[in-house]
Formats: C-alpha cells, sequence, structure tokens
C-alpha cells in the first residue's frame, strides 16, 4: 500500500489499483495532494499491464467525498495566492484523465456524493450508488459554480433536470440519480468488498458487478419532470424565476425561495455554463470552466459564502451584486475570456 500523502491509499490487489479516499472526519473532502496522488497511480496503471480495472471508495460511513478542500481555497482568497487556481487546474485534469480513462474505472459510492466527489466518480465507467446517496452540485451557495466538469456531465441529464440541480443546489438520491444518468448501478455499500475481490481476481467490470445489482429505487422527482422540463427551458435566471413564481405549486415555490437565496452571480454563471456545454467535449467543458472558476474563485462572493455557510455560519451571505438585475451579460462574458498562458491544457492526443 502506498501514501502519496496522509489523506488517500493505493493499493494494487491482483488486477485491480484500488484508491481509498481516507479523510472520513472531513467526509474524504479532497485536497490537492490527494488529486496529484490520483493522477500519478493513475497514469502509474495505465501502463501497467497487470492492472485491468481501477476501484475507488471512500473511507467512514458517512460519505464518499463531500467535495474539494472549500477551506483551502478560501485562504487562497483571502491571502491573494494561485494557490486555489493551482488546485483546481490539477483537479480538472484529473477529471479529464478519469473521463478518457482506458480501462474500467468504478467509483464504488455512498452517502454523501458532492462537488469534486462527482468529478472523481460521475467521469468513471462504472458508478454505484447505495440507498444512502445524496448527491448535489452546491456551489451557487457558496458564490461558487458547479465546476468539474458539471457543465458537461449536467447538460446531458435528461431535459432540464441538470440545470435544476446547477441552479437550486438541491439533493438528489439515487433513483433520480440513475435517472438523471448519474449513477450506473445501486448496490448497496456492504457488497463493496465483494466487487473488490472479484474485480481483484481479474474479474471483468460489468460481471463483477452484476450479482450485487439491485433493481433502480424509485426517482423522487419523477412527478415533477414536466414542470421542471417546461420551467427551466427559460431563456435566462429570470425567466427560470417568473415561470417558477406562475407556477404556483409548492414545488415551484420552495424551488424559486432556494434560488433567490443564492448567489445571483453564481447563478447567471451556471445557467451560462451549462448552456454553452450542450454543444462542447468533455474537455472543451473543462477548460471553459477553468476560465471561469480561476477567477470566481477569487472573487468577492466566494469569499463571503464560505464565510457564512463555513466560517460564522450565519446563512446571511452578503452578495455583490445582491440581485440578478446587477449582473450585468459583459460581467459574465468576462467570466469565459481566455487566460493565455495559463489556460487549462490538455495533451495534444488526449481523449475527451
Amino acid at each position: 500500500m502506498h501514501e502519496a500523502e496522509p489523506h488517500i491509499l493505493f493499493e494494487k490487489r491482483g488486477a485491480l489499483g484500488l484508491i481509498t479516499l481516507n479523510r472520513p472526519k472531513a467526509l474524504n473532502a479532497l485536497t490537492h495532494g490527494m488529486c496529484l496522488g490520483m493522477s500519478k497511480f493513475l497514469s502509474e496503471w495505465t501502463a501497467d499491464d497487470g492492472v485491468k480495472a481501477v476501484a475507488i471508495l471512500g473511507a467512514g460511513s458517512r460519505a464518499f467525498c463531500a467535495g474539494g478542500d472549500i477551506r483551502a481555497m478560501a485562504e487562497s482568497n483571502r491571502d491573494k495566492t494561485h494557490a486555489a487556481a493551482d488546485f483546481l487546474r490539477d483537479e480538472y485534469s484529473l477529471n479529464a484523465l478519469i473521463g478518457a480513462y482506458a480501462k474500467p474505472y468504478v467509483a464504488l459510492t455512498h452517502g454523501v456524493v458532492m462537488g469534486g466527489g462527482a468529478g472523481v466518480s460521475v467521469h468513471g465507467s462504472h458508478r454505484l450508488g447505495d440507498e444512502d446517496l445524496a448527491f448535489a452540485m452546491p456551489e451557487t451557495g457558496i458564490g461558487f459554480m458547479p465546476d468539474i466538469g458539471a457543465s458537461y456531465f449536467l447538460s446531458r441529464c435528461p431535459g432540464e433536470t441538470g440545470l435544476y440541480l446547477a441552479l437550486t443546489g438541491g439533493r438528489i438520491g439515487l433513483g433520480d440519480a440513475m435517472a438523471f444518468g448519474l449513477m450506473t448501478h445501486h448496490v448497496p455499500a456492504a457488497h463493496h468488498d465483494q466487487i473488490i475481490l472479484r474485480l481483484a481476481d481479474g474479474e471483468a467490470a460489468d460481471a463483477a458487478i452484476a450479482p450485487y445489482a439491485w433493481a433502480k429505487p424509485p426517482a423522487a422527482l419523477a412527478d415533477q419532470r414536466a414542470r421542471i422540463d417546461a420551467i427551466f427551458a427559460a431563456s435566462s435566471v429570470e425567466g427560470v424565476l417568473e415561470r417558477l413564481d406562475r407556477d404556483g405549486s409548492e414545488f415551484a415555490a420552495e424551488t424559486a425561495r432556494v434560488i433567490r437565496a443564492r448567489s445571483p452571480t453564481s447563478l447567471k454563471l451556471a445557467f451560462e455554463l451549462l448552456r454553452r456545454g450542450k454543444s462542447l467535449s468533455r474537455n472543451e467543458c473543462l477548460k471553459m470552466e477553468y476560465r471561469a472558476a480561476a477567477r470566481l474563485v477569487m472573487g468577492q462572493d466566494f469569499q463571503e459564502g464560505v464565510r457564512a455557510q463555513l466560517l460564522d455560519k450565519d446563512g446571511k451571505p452578503r452578495w455583490q451584486p445582491s440581485s440578478l438585475a446587477g449582473v450585468k451579460d459583459a460581467d459574465i462574458a468576462g467570466y469565459f475570456a481566455p487566460l493565455g498562458a495559463k489556460e487549462l491544457r490538455f495533451p495534444e492526443n488526449a481523449r475527451g
């Protein structure tokens, strides 16, 4: 067993390369070092003919991975360093590596899967969720944006469900995650060890998983799908809110309340990211997201969102601008401007 750094474990078990996210007290939130370690070992295992598949799981009973190390990025914002942008660059490069991985990549998820946790699972070939899954992309609530390739995979969710998740940051369970294409299998966490043993013995991923895959659970949002698709097809965030207000249902009223509490800048940026992402490849989405995220992570709203939600925990962020009307089209366009020498780049032969 190897440790690239104290919070992640790498082990070659027979024909399996096994990754364990090992920060259970922090819900296995990703650090910069964890991302670098994953990229290193995934690259090594690609070239190792003895490794037939890779699996990743999270330590502890509460979470697979709750996201990236937001506190560390907030410190970079406060101190005006390049650390946050460097972290995002390497995290997005890892997401691209996973998305193009030539061998089966099996994410054995359980409990909380959010933000960066989605980045190291949803891009993989096999995404196993258990009955306790709580999936979310909650970034608009801290003045950030759905990233880690979310403009790619959320924009490809059926109908307008991806935009619904991006703007609200709402949590969904396994039934909805499978209906939206975010998870591929329902496998209770109690069966993870058996799947790991089969993969270590060199069994094909599909065959190793099949005996433990349960039926899809009901999708809680199924009854709201037509409403979501009609409302979130609006041409702007303002249009979405207008349709929610006109709808008059309890679901629409609660959804509008949640969206109005989010950062106006984050909302408009998330909307534009998903609309653009529909016609882009995964790597193109990651490049686009890096342009926006490298700027947004150093902004006032991110600093304020982290303060209100994670530090002071008063739940009363003071967004600037404080309304959607205050966020101009030119402001959003600026987030998509090229970064010159600081652009996120992938090898010319990289798939994705």
